[in-house]
């Protein structure tokens, strides 16, 4: 998105296969997005009235994407895989709202609405958007697929749609003729992949949910600062 505002890119495509967060998406890109930024302002958010709207059935697509939105607001860590609990006492005690950041995220919304003559969005499986452009050369992938390389369980943990070809990733990313950057969690099988394939590692200090000090890799197809490409 920061490429797409900053006019480092004539043109940005989205991928995402999960029904949920492309309902987002698609309303963003292609919908009434000022409709969603003053749904979201103008919720009376509480635990009563977040269980109900939850469990209604969607009236069109802009209550889907609210739908997705709130539950990645009221839920712990922003889960929205089956099984996430909504919190109770929320962050530091501030209750069911203090995730929500109504005002945040309408101007986001807003800022994406006003730039998206530029951006373009595909719902679907990631792999075949990868393959559609593997030969524009001024063309660069960003891909930050499910933790779930080396047996981890985060990405199980955190997304609905987590099954994912790690092998079959570097494989094809390796073939694309523009730049390539890959973020992931640091296991010894992705670092093995890395270097089966002939890309680049850096390492990046992060914080996690908890704010526990964690490792993640920039993996480049070509010679790269990971610190200074998410930096920028």
């Amino acid at each position: 998105m920061t490429a797409l505002m900053e006019g480092l890119a004539d043109q940005v495509v989205l991928g995402e296969i999960d029904p949920h967060v492309s309902s987002v998406w698609r309303v963003l890109v292609e919908g009434n997005y000022e409709a969603l930024a003053r749904r979201i302002v103008d919720y009376p958010i509480s635990r009563k009235q977040a269980i109900e709207d939850l469990e209604r059935e969607p009236s069109d697509d802009v209550e889907r994407a609210f739908q997705t939105i709130l539950r990645n607001r009221v839920q712990h860590g922003g889960i929205m895989a089956p099984g996430a609990r909504m919190m109770r006492t929320g962050e530091n005690g501030r209750g069911i709202g203090s995730r929500s950041y109504p005002e945040t995220l309408a101007r986001r919304i807003m800022a994406i609405g006003e730039h998206r003559d530029r951006l373009s969005f595909v719902e679907g499986d990631a792999f075949s958007l990868i393959s559609s452009h593997l030969d524009e050369g001024q063309t660069a992938f960003f891909l930050d697929p499910p933790y779930t390389a080396g047996g981890k369980r985060a990405g199980r943990r955190l997304y609905e749609c987590n099954s994912i070809d790690h092998r079959h990733l570097f494989e094809l990313t390796a073939r694309v003729k523009g730049w390539a950057l890959l973020t992931y969690d640091d296991n010894p099988e992705v670092r093995k992949l890395a270097e089966d394939w002939g890309f680049q590692i850096d390492e990046v200090p992060m914080k996690g949910t908890h704010h526990a000090s964690m490792t993640e890799l920039v993996i480049c197809n070509v010679a790269c600062s990971g610190k200074a490409v998410l930096d920028s």
